[in-house]
């Protein structure tokens, strides 16, 4: 194996996985990372680890996410991966997915656990497969390391009836549908991230950044991501998505979204984001105005964590 890693995935950027920035959404990143995630379970000497026969598989428990790069149309890319460190039964993995020329453009931090497929439950990794992950041992690269957001562990506080007390803004709300699940029953992990990124416009509703060219066109792009699964919705379930901010600086704001049950009010998931507004023709990040960066701080709930 390369100092890089081991190739785990190759493939290219659909037009209809595009978004309105012009660029790969977000959901996709993730459901790349996925299948690359399948190929990296294969070369741990798991080829059946996301099949409805497998005898085991990886539940995937926390990512963090940073984007680097982006990803047009018609762009290929590849994905490589290795083992950070591994534990009894869990272990932390590394995949990144590049452009042709190798430049990274978005990497995936993974704790997973290895964990029976019907019940989720962890187990110990044979010795085979210990064995395989010294032999993909990879470390953190600085470009992957997190920049922004304290990867330390942390106890949730997600849940539908502190997202009323925090007055969280509902941005989604629905019901996982048959289409949206994997072999095992389970909502995808791309459809949080992909739920986000569909209601998250109506958070930021009509608070703009404040660029100094008031004729620019202005969106929004995540630079990084901590997440955290903290249950796996089946076809059926409803899900709710409570939004809120949690401060920001000159270029920067800081963002908590919560995935709750409707009816339970358990959470399914949580997630604390970093995000930029972005100039589309340029394609650069803008400023926050003073007076922007003051309505996002009066507007960011005290208190408000994963």
């Amino acid at each position: 194996m390369s100092d890089q890693g081991v190739e785990v995935w190759s493939g290219g950027v659909n037009t209809w996985e595009c978004d309105e920035m012009g660029h790969l959404n977000v959901r996709f990143w993730v459901a790349k990372a996925q299948e690359g995630l399948a190929g990296l379970a294969a070369q741990l000497g798991m080829p059946r680890a996301f099949a409805r026969d497998g005898e085991s598989t990886l539940v995937v428990r926390e990512q963090h996410i940073r984007f680097l790069r982006e990803a047009k149309p018609g762009a290929s890319l590849h994905m490589t991966g290795g083992v950070i460190e591994i534990g009894e039964s869990d272990a932390r993995l590394l995949l990144v997915i590049r452009h042709m020329d190798g430049q990274p453009a978005a990497t995936f931090q993974l704790l997973v656990d290895h964990a029976t497929t019907r019940e989720l439950r962890p187990f110990p990794w044979p010795e085979r497969i210990l064995q395989r992950a010294k032999a993909l041992a990879i470390d953190v690269p600085a470009y992957a390391a997190a920049r922004s957001i304290d990867l330390s562990p942390v106890v949730p506080t997600a849940s539908l009836a502190r997202a009323d007390e925090l007055g969280l803004k509902r941005i989604g709300l629905g019901v996982i549908g048959p289409a949206e699940c994997d072999v095992f029953g389970r909502m995808r992990p791309e459809l949080f991230i992909g739920r986000v990124s569909d209601g998250v416009g109506r958070l930021f509703g009509d608070v703009r950044p404040g660029p100094a060219d008031g004729d620019a066109k202005i969106g929004g792009a995540v630079l990084e991501y901590r997440v955290l699964h903290l249950g796996w919705p089946e076809a059926g379930d409803g899900v709710e998505l409570r939004s809120g901010f949690a401060g920001c600086d000159a270029r920067t704001r800081r963002v908590m979204h919560w995935m709750v049950d409707p009816q339970s009010g358990r959470p399914w998931a949580s997630a604390e984001a970093v995000v930029v507004s972005f100039d589309l023709e340029r394609r650069k990040v803008v400023d926050i105005s003073a007076e922007a960066q003051a309505a996002f701080r009066a507007a960011s709930p005290p208190g408000l964590a994963l």
